[in-house]
């Protein structure tokens, strides 16, 4: 595993060090519980030789989960982009999410890193590990309920959401999530490769939680019902731990009827 240690004031990097990481217990399997829930957090990069197997991981993964409770996010950082290759998906905000996480899960920042439920992380490209952790979120129950539907109407997305049981502190996270993407890398670590990703995270709003509310959510370029989603969850802004989490399903016009 190659680690990349930053540390991050924002809006700028003040620190970059290459250190070890590798903060990963064993847990035994549990029994899954039917309200259970897992949000996968990878934080990866296009520059980092040790990402491919882990954005692989996670695309088997979404495979085998289908439409289980399995929300899986991949946030590219942006502090490999310095390293000879810049990752087109990368942003400084994600950097800032994960700097984060190394506060509240006391972590150093590295990637491949996963973050489960926002209250565990591993080496993301673990997958005795990360399969473990997935089946202990799947057998706790939810501490909160969250449901969403999106419409897509005249370029436009609204998203509908109700939310039950979120706590003080609680905040809603809107993740606008690219399925698939391919890039050519042509410098750095990963040079003259060709690498797959899945669930690419391209923005990511956060609303205050309001029970039930409507919200505009803004979108990139090339947005489309067909190739994007919509993965919502509920978070508390000081914990960093995830009591919620829904994947709305989008439809047009032609396709709700109306």
């Amino acid at each position: 595993m190659r680690t990349l240690h930053v540390l991050v004031t924002a809006p700028v990097i003040v620190l970059m060090v290459f250190a070890a990481a590798a903060r990963c217990k064993s847990e035994p399997d549990r029994p899954m519980a039917a309200d259970g829930f897992a949000v996968l957090e990878l934080f990866t990069s296009e520059g980092c030789s040790s990402c491919p197997p882990a954005d692989a991981l996670l695309a088997r993964i979404r495979s085998e989960t289908g439409d289980k409770p399995v929300y899986i996010l991949a946030y590219h950082v942006d502090y490999w982009d310095h390293q000879g290759w810049k990752d087109r998906f990368s942003s400084i905000a994600f950097t800032r999410r994960q700097n984060r996480y190394s506060r509240s899960l006391s972590s150093l920042l590295y990637t491949p890193q996963l973050v489960v439920n926002g209250s565990d992380e591993c080496i993301g490209s673990d997958e005795a590990k990360v399969r473990a952790r997935i089946r202990t979120a799947l057998s706790r129950p939810s501490a909160a309920s969250l449901e969403t539907h999106a419409e897509w109407q005249n370029g436009k997305l609204a998203l509908h959401y109700t939310t039950k049981g979120a706590g003080s502190g609680d905040e809603l996270l809107v993740a606008v999530v690219q399925k698939e993407g391919i890039s050519q890398v042509k410098r750095g670590e990963n040079e003259g490769r060709t690498l797959s990703h899945v669930q690419i995270v391209r923005d990511l709003q956060t609303y205050p939680v309001s029970g039930e509310n409507t919200r505009q959510i803004p979108v990139p370029a090339g947005f489309n019902t067909g190739d994007w989603e919509l993965i919502s969850f509920v978070q508390n802004r000081d914990t960093g731990i995830i009591s919620a989490a829904s994947r709305a399903v989008v439809t047009t016009p032609e396709t709700s009827g109306k």
